[in-house]
């Protein structure tokens, strides 16, 4: 590489949607000049790829997908693939390329923040996973836990990686948890949610405009998704005539298994390829087993039914803590309740005019007004030209 091109900034990431973030960031950066190059920890890297950000030539699919929080059987078919090997040559690659560059972002959980620490250089992190709405709300605790309520969902080694001098800032993905880490001394920061942006409708959609609307929300990632969709299609199968359904649908999917799961009575429902913002904004309500996805239609103001799944990611335990995460806008149910549970949220819908601004005031509480990739690039690029420690 040419010298004058080398990075100034290394991007970690540990998820496809935390890819995503980074990547978001990532871009921002360069347009305000500042290299980056990036390293994602568990993909191929392919939302860096769309943004055209420069890929370490050390990736490799593990097949979790990074989601061994939610099924720890998931680890152990990373560990059978190759996930020590792989993690060792990442820890010494960000060690050798930390001499080259000045700072490292990381996006996701302890795995990008714990190696960020690790290249001994200044490194600032952006948490995605971690909140602590999983645990209260700005009225108190949720409930009272046999072993005592934690003070924070970071953990004590999260906080001190977070804490130590080298850390130039943590940025939350929500006040409430920013606020609490500050109240630690702590330099955390909330700027806004990254996930809220880039979600703008680029069309229409060739619906009634005048009939509800219920978008659905399998998940992207096969086979998971093809069985949350045939959960799903028992709930539609349910759903009165008059009430229009239509997917948003991940590029991992194909049509052939989505399209034969369709019952009969509904062959006109729309399959919708790459373009979430619109399908997002359109809808009245939505029947979701995502995760991402989910919370950025709670941002927009967006009732949500959800259904436990299977797994790996949309686990019944996942799907309760996302009830926790998101508040009273998410509602966890079964397929043999969920038409009813969607026929009343529409009836509330049409007849309380107020039901409507209180879910889109709840959505910004939670989730944060668009903008926040800018204003946390700003941030960052405000350290890079200061004075440090």
């Amino acid at each position: 590489m040419n010298p004058q091109n080398l990075a100034r900034v290394l991007c970690l990431s540990n998820g496809h949607g935390e890819d995503e973030v980074a990547s978001r960031i990532a871009s921002a950066l360069t347009q305000r000049g500042i290299p980056v190059q990036a390293l994602p920890i568990v993909g191929e890297g392919v939302a860096y790829r769309r943004r055209g950000i420069p890929l370490l030539p050390l990736t490799q699919v593990m097949p979790s997908g990074g989601f061994i929080y939610q099924d720890w059987r998931q680890l152990w078919r990373d560990l059978r693939a190759g996930l020590l090997g792989l993690t060792r040559q990442q820890l010494a690659l960000v060690r050798c390329l930390a001499k080259q560059v000045e700072l490292v972002l990381a996006v996701g959980d302890i795995v990008p923040l714990a190696m960020a620490w690790w290249s001994g250089i200044p490194y600032v992190f952006v948490g995605t996973a971690k909140s602590d709405y999983y645990w209260r709300d700005e009225r108190g605790p949720y409930r009272r836990p046999w072993l005592g309520q934690p003070a924070s969902d970071y953990l004590p080694w999260e906080r001190w990686l977070m804490a130590h001098r080298r850390c130039l800032g943590s940025f939350l993905r929500d006040e409430l948890t920013a606020t609490g880490l500050q109240q630690r001394g702590l330099r955390a920061f909330y700027l806004g949610n990254p996930m809220m942006d880039d979600l703008e409708p680029r069309g229409e959609l060739p619906l009634d405009p005048s009939r509800p609307a219920v978008l659905l929300l399998p998940g992207s990632r096969p086979p998971e998704a093809y069985r949350n969709w045939a959960l799903m299609m028992q709930v539609v199968e349910q759903l009165p005539p008059e009430i229009q359904v239509y997917a948003a649908l991940s590029p991992n999917l194909e049509r052939d298994p989505l399209q034969k799961k369709i019952p009969s009575r509904r062959r006109d429902l729309l399959l919708v390829w790459g373009d979430f913002g619109t399908c997002a904004h359109r809808a009245t309500v939505v029947l979701a087993m995502a995760g991402t996805a989910t919370e950025q239609c709670v941002g927009l103001g967006k009732p949500v039914v959800t259904l436990p799944g299977e797994g790996p990611q949309f686990t019944p335990r996942f799907a309760e803590a996302q009830t926790r995460l998101l508040g009273p806008a998410v509602h966890l149910t079964s397929p043999q309740q969920a038409p009813a549970v969607l026929c009343q949220i529409l009836d509330r819908l049409a007849r309380d005019p107020d039901y409507a601004a209180q879910l889109r005031a709840h959505g910004q509480r939670r989730m944060g007004s668009p903008g926040a990739t800018q204003r946390i690039a700003d941030q960052i690029t405000a350290l890079l030209a200061g004075p440090r420690d």
